[in-house]
């Protein structure tokens, strides 16, 4: 890292120049990767990657630089470059005694972990997997760490160190029969170390995948036109996160870019609905003990009982919004600019059972698994594949369906929330955006949507 005293010249030079406020984020990050398909190792690879990002504050612009050369001469050089003005000078706090931060202890680094005890995490996966049914052809399995430190040091006086340590297992099931071939993924993910592995059965995991992938076999066409849609529990959660989740990021919220600008204290879904954004769960893939700002992590209730509470707010738009940062700012890495991003996204969970929903639901489709889409914040606009679903007719699921996909805006959706499950899950992801790739959870109870657009290849 950075020592202090360097810190505070970058911190010092900042504000003589006419910055109103300056930031410091340095990195350390450690990752590896093992690819099996089978019993054949297809990668494996370890890294490290150093880096430190500074940002600027004057009013409501702001400016961002970066560089992985952490020489004192090479950072004043790219700041000489930035800070071309000298119409002010401004005072900063100095730096507090630095706080060590982290979410949840840590018993086994994923750097003190062998290559052969990984392979043989990876190879029960495999076995399980072709144990599972005879249609099973191939078990492809992925396994990922990641050992993050960043500190972060500002001209408020903010001075935190967090260590961020997350651990993966991607498991994809193919199964064959008469020609034809389906696949089914499951990726348990956490903030913990490899100790994550004697928490939870890999074995169970990749069964489930098995059944998932069989029961796809041989599946329809699927029908075109409006009806109900029910999307399962845990990771069907990345519906919401998508088509309603984004325009409540105050990116663009600030700049009246979002559906819901301007419209907090608003009804803007179902009674039935509550959706929450939460960094600060322990040992989630998507936590965080502190944001990339260095701001707490916390619990944000975004809408409740169908009214607008609030947004995911970062400090460059608390800024422009005249409100406080929620905890909500995140980057890839020292790469990029922070911006608000979602964190542990999902729907609290409500009263009514799968069983209840599907008995209701005259025909309709059954959605267990979301695949990629897009959406357009600004006016909720949303565009989603799906795989793993499944028609549900006279109240019963019945027929496995091939390239399904909703289509709809996130306003309309959540208006349209009538029945909310109790059995509420949280899955884990990546998510897509302008300050890069990050992890993250989404979640939610098996929820009802009384009717949707879903766009299919029956004739």
């Amino acid at each position: 890292m950075l020592s202090q005293n360097l810190m505070e010249k970058i911190l010092d030079y900042a504000v003589s120049h006419g910055a109103d406020f300056a930031e410091i984020f340095c990195e350390d990050v450690r990752r590896s990767n093992l690819t099996v398909l089978g019993e054949k190792i297809l990668n494996s690879s370890s890294g490290r990657e150093k880096g430190v990002g500074i940002r600027l504050f004057k009013g409501l612009e702001s400016a961002y630089l970066y560089t992985s050369d952490l020489s004192e001469a090479e950072i004043f050089r790219l700041l000489e470059e930035t800070c071309r003005y000298r119409d002010g000078s401004f005072e900063r706090a100095a730096l507090e005694a630095m706080r060590r931060v982290s979410l949840n202890p840590i018993s086994r680094y994923p750097q003190s972990v062998s290559l052969k005890d990984k392979m043989a995490l990876a190879n029960r996966v495999v076995s399980a997997g072709k144990k599972a049914d005879e249609t099973v052809s191939q078990v492809r399995v992925n396994y990922v760490d990641m050992d993050q430190k960043v500190w972060i040091a500002n001209s408020e006086g903010l001075f935190v160190e967090d260590n961020r340590v997350k651990t993966r297992l991607h498991m994809t099931v193919f199964c064959e029969e008469g020609g034809d071939r389906q696949s089914s993924y499951v990726g348990p993910g956490a903030m913990k170390g490899f100790e994550f592995y004697d928490e939870i059965n890999v074995e169970d995991y990749v069964k489930q995948a098995a059944k998932k992938a069989k029961a796809m076999l041989h599946a329809k066409a699927c029908p075109t036109g409006r009806m109900p849609v029910i999307i399962t529990n845990g990771f069907g959660g990345l519906f919401f996160h998508e088509a309603c989740g984004h325009s409540l990021e105050a990116s663009g919220v600030a700049k009246g870019n979002s559906e819901f600008s301007g419209k907090l204290g608003q009804k803007v879904a179902s009674d039935k609905l509550t959706l929450i954004d939460d960094g600060s769960t322990p040992g989630q893939w998507g936590s965080l003990k502190v944001d990339d700002e260095g701001v707490p992590s916390q619990k944000n209730v975004l809408i409740e009982n169908g009214i607008l509470k609030g947004y995911m707010v970062d400090k460059l738009n608390a800024r422009r919004m005249g409100c406080a940062p929620t905890g909500s700012s995140r980057r890839q890495s020292f790469r990029f600019a922070p911006t608000s991003r979602m964190t542990n996204t999902y729907i609290a969970p409500g009263e009514s059972t799968p069983e209840e929903m599907i008995a209701a639901t005259e025909r309709g489709i059954f959605v267990n698994s979301i695949n990629a889409g897009s959406v357009n914040p600004a006016t909720g606009e949303f565009n989603f594949n799906t795989s793993e679903t499944f028609l549900i007719e006279n109240g019963k699921i019945t027929t496995p369906v091939r390239s399904a996909t909703l289509i709809g805006t996130g306003g309309d959706i959540l208006q349209k929330v009538d029945m909310v499950g109790n059995d509420y899950a949280l899955g884990q992801g990546f998510c897509y955006a302008a300050s890069g790739a990050l992890y993250i959870g989404a979640g939610q109870p098996t929820v009802r949507v009384t009717e949707m657009t879903v766009g299919g290849d029956q004739a």
